[in-house]
């Protein structure tokens, strides 16, 4: 979606994104653990099914653990979750909810929001917040994801982050 209206904000500072961060932490291991659960019960219900056997180990958990195929599947299903999670609320309204408390968007220069690839990307740019940390060397107040992806964090005003819609309309 195209707001023009978010075009000329100001970017967003280190320390106004590393609060917004602080916030979608708590909801990040909200997500994580959600995922886990349910990664961790189609894993039990496989081995119940008798499509997994247990090949020595003394419990479904141990099995998951200490076989590497089954622990990098479920690692890796519990990062697409997550990193989704930032790609979803991203490409919808361009902002998470600590975003949104902070009054921050991610969009293109222009207004425009996010494609779900584009912040897909974005998310593995930022390389778990450090590429944030981009924006203490830069002048422009550009971290690496920003760069990368052609993107901005920007400080929308009060009266801009009332939106009705979020969809960033």
């Amino acid at each position: 979606m195209f707001n023009s209206d978010h075009a000329n904000f100001p970017r967003a500072s280190f320390f106004r994104r590393l609060g917004a961060m602080m916030y979608d932490s708590v909801l990040a291991v909200a997500v994580f653990m959600f995922a886990g659960a349910l990664g961790f019960g189609i894993f039990f219900g496989l081995h119940s099914s008798g499509l997994i056997a247990m090949n020595g180990h003394e419990d479904v958990s141990d099995l998951l653990n200490n076989t590497p195929i089954y622990h990098g599947l479920y690692q890796l299903w519990i990062a697409i979750c997550v990193g989704g999670f930032y790609a979803l609320f991203w490409s919808k309204g361009g902002q998470t909810l600590g975003m949104r408390a902070w009054r921050l968007k991610v969009q293109h220069p222009n207004g425009q929001n996010l494609s779900f690839i584009t912040a897909c990307a974005r998310v593995v740019w930022a390389l778990l917040g450090i590429g944030n940390l981009w924006i203490l060397i830069n002048d422009d107040k550009l971290a690496l994801q920003d760069m990368m992806t052609r993107s901005e964090v920007v400080v929308l005003s009060v009266e801009a982050n009332q939106m009705r819609n979020w969809h960033g309309a």
